[in-house]
């Protein structure tokens, strides 16, 4: 087998990046040479992986928009050239999320096998979405996508894969240790990045207007960030807000619902593994009503389809499944039996096979 070559630009604790770790593991598993760029300067879920060859590349985040779009091309540069000397034509180039482009343009020089594994649709502003998609189209042999809505939704090339995201074994194992809490403390949760098209703010209305429920939202940001947003606003004393969380099933295990509150005009949610994490806890789930989300959640079977912006709707909802215990347990069964669809196996299977053909 070639060595594999997987890039990911931002190493942290976000979906796409814990997909990377998952296919990582499988093909070291299997023996298969397997090289790593990505950034350096924070932890994440690349990092520490065994068997795994880890090379850094610069990237530096900031919140001025000029400096972070200057930043990332100058690093998109560095891994052109890092790569262009690192190369082999009989590597498989493995570019996880449409950013590093950069490695699309060393692969496509060096005569590389090129996939691209495509997690996002709402890139912006549309000229940068544009060029991304364009370089992709231009060098992508493969194109891997997280649902069936992004497949059909961003096309890349003829050559297509689905693969979706699933648990890994570990996290099912602790997830199927744990029993329904119905008549506990009503806990609604939501774990997100912190930005506005996430939904944070109407999670903090929703929490507003139901003062009889205790809401909780894990966010993948410092305290340090999570003050300076919230900065100036009285945030309810029920509503308790944490940074980035290396382990989330004490917040799986204590919660009754789990949301994603993501705006659809902003940002359309392509698959969304927190609600999957949470449905294996036996969590009905209320999503936005498009996007590769919808494929995890049954409207009036094992959650809703809510556009966030529907505050009243979701306190509705929230209370129906909170008052009912009998409808609550089947949603909370169905949510179940619908995760154990996404198991790890089946993406064993799949990341070995797309590598092969």
């Amino acid at each position: 087998m070639n060595r594999i070559v997987a890039i990911h630009l931002l190493n942290d604790y976000s979906g796409s990046p814990k997909v990377l770790m998952q296919l990582l593991k499988t093909w070291t598993g299997k023996n298969i040479e397997v090289h790593l760029f990505t950034s350096g300067g924070s932890t994440g879920f690349l990092s520490d992986l065994p068997k795994v060859a880890r090379h850094l590349i610069w990237y530096r985040f900031s919140q001025n928009p000029l400096i972070k779009i200057c930043n990332f091309f100058i690093s998109q540069l560095f891994l052109t050239i890092k790569l262009l000397l690192f190369l082999k034509r009989e590597d498989i180039i493995y570019i996880n999320t449409v950013l590093p482009f950069g490695a699309a343009i060393a692969g496509k020089l060096r005569g590389c096998r090129i996939i691209y594994h495509i997690h996002e649709t709402s890139v912006k502003p549309r000229i940068f979405k544009d060029f991304l998609f364009g370089i992709a189209r231009l060098t992508a042999s493969k194109g891997v996508f997280v649902s069936d809505y992004l497949m059909k939704k961003e096309p890349i090339v003829q050559n297509q894969v689905l693969l979706y995201n699933v648990l890994e074994r570990e996290f099912a194992e602790k997830a199927d240790q744990s029993h329904g809490i119905y008549g506990k403390e009503p806990i609604i949760l939501m774990i997100c990045s912190l930005k506005s098209y996430k939904g944070v703010d109407e999670f903090v209305k929703l929490a507003e207007i139901n003062r009889t429920y205790l809401f909780k939202l894990v966010l993948n940001a410092s305290q340090k960030e999570i003050d300076i947003y919230f900065k100036g606003k009285t945030l309810p004393d029920h509503l308790k807000i944490y940074p980035t969380q290396t382990d989330t099933h004490s917040f799986y295990r204590e919660a009754s619902i789990i949301v994603n509150l993501s705006r659809p005009d902003e940002w359309v949610e392509t698959f969304g593994l927190t609600i999957l994490e949470g449905m294996r806890y036996r969590l009905p789930a209320i999503v936005p009503p498009v996007g590769g989300i919808t494929e995890l959640v049954n409207e009036n079977k094992n959650g809703f389809l809510i556009n966030s912006a529907d505050v009243y709707e979701l306190s509705g909802k929230i209370h129906y499944l909170m008052c009912n215990e009998e409808i609550y347990k089947s949603f909370s069964e169905s949510a179940y039996q619908k995760s154990l669809m996404f198991s790890e196996d089946y993406f064993e299977e799949t990341c070995v096979q797309m590598i092969s053909i």
